[in-house]
């Protein structure tokens, strides 16, 4: 084999000023990258200089299944539009549906879908906060978290049978009521939650490593989240105050006694304390919608499931998730599907839009830092 050929010609592209421009490919499968998703990153040495998104690698075309599937079979689709936090695809497709329908949802199953929302955002926030640790070498951080997001998909396990697709959420309600004992085991896992908050804070928010290193990151001003399609927590950390379940009241949030928190720095440090707010926030939610309960129905009958029809029409609702915005646009024809859907996701702002233009001129070690701190969600490219 000739010596002089090297293995940096199997990536050269072009030589400029003595330094060798190369292509990385970072993900589906590596380990940085948050899901089956894709950048490729032309690099100077260890800074980025152009990126290009290399989407479609997932389950694809939501949208259009949900076309081909009933009005019921679709809340089995659609928690894959974002695997770690898919409660508020349900709700937020079945509060379309119930607005052309003109369904009144009982009131206890309105507290029953707050209480699931917010448990969700929990296991969500933990894995991010958990996987935003791990980025940087602190995986004491994310074994903790990873365990404590377990004790809560245990109570998920408990009230729909699964840990993580719950496909609990019907039109007119909720597929069932809290099992004996379920309000005691999830306020025990409350504790425990709210008792390891401090040991949280002394690995991560409070580490001078982690905030020597997450400051300055990826600044953002509300002006410039705002215009890139941000939302929720991404710019509620730039000191902007949005939030769905105090601007547009749905399920029981109108019932509930809370502020919406902001930080102001919009950098990689600041959507971490975001995160943080937002998960005690959380358990706060979670402890007054249980101590007001009502008692009553959690659903109200549509008949057959398989030949429930929605009158022609449409509608749009959404959902404060934890990454933001989940919104549903959907048409009805009078048939047992929907004739058309469309889904406003969190992510795709961020991860296919705003990385074109933070990414270049960051180091390639800050790549994944960047995806944590943003919480983008991969599937939400693909729908």
């Amino acid at each position: 084999m000739d010596s002089s050929m090297d293995f940096v010609e199997l990536t050269k592209l072009s030589q400029q000023d003595d330094r060798i421009l190369y292509n990385l490919f970072f993900g589906p499968n590596f380990p940085g990258m948050h899901g089956n998703f894709g950048y490729i990153l032309e690099c100077s040495g260890s800074t980025i200089v152009t990126v290009k998104t290399n989407p479609g690698l997932l389950h694809r075309g939501f949208e259009k299944l949900m076309e081909q599937r009933t009005w019921i079979q679709n809340i089995s689709l659609i928690p894959r539009i974002c695997v770690v936090d898919p409660d508020p695809n349900e709700v937020a497709y079945c509060m379309a549906i119930e607005k052309i329908a003109g369904i009144d949802v009982p009131e206890r199953a309105l507290y029953l879908r707050t209480i699931t929302l917010e448990l969700s955002r929990i296991t969500s926030l933990l894995l991010g906060m958990g996987a935003l640790g791990a980025m940087m070498g602190l995986y004491t951080n994310m074994y903790l978290m990873v365990s404590d997001r377990d004790i809560v998909l245990d109570l998920f396990e408990w009230l729909t049978g699964a840990r993580i697709y719950h496909i609990y959420n019907l039109p007119g309600g909720v597929r069932r009521d809290l099992p004996e004992g379920w309000i005691d085991k999830c306020l025990s896992v409350l504790d425990v939650l709210e008792k390891h908050l401090p040991e949280y804070d002394k690995l991560l928010f409070e580490n001078p490593v982690i905030q020597k290193r997450l400051s300055g990151i990826a600044p953002l001003t509300s002006e410039e989240a705002i215009n890139n399609g941000l939302v929720g927590p991404n710019l509620r950390a730039t000191g902007y105050k949005a939030d769905l379940r105090k601007d547009a009241p749905y399920a029981a949030y109108k019932d509930l006694d809370f502020e919406i928190k902001t930080q102001s720095a919009g950098d990689g440090l600041a959507r971490a304390l975001q995160a943080r707010s937002e998960y005690e926030l959380a358990i706060n939610l979670v402890r007054q919608a249980l101590d007001k309960l009502p008692k009553g129905e959690i659903r109200r009958p549509v008949g057959n499931p398989l030949k429930f029809r929605v009158p022609p029409g449409d509608a749009y609702a959404a959902c404060e998730s934890s990454k933001g915005e989940y919104g549903y646009y959907v048409v009805s024809d009078g048939g047992y599907s929907p004739y058309r859907v469309s889904v406003r996701g969190p992510s795709l702002p961020a991860g296919l839009s705003l990385c074109h233009k933070q990414l270049p001129g960051m180091l390639i070690d800050d790549v994944a830092i960047w995806m944590a701190g943003l919480g983008v969600c991969p599937p939400d490219f693909d729908r």
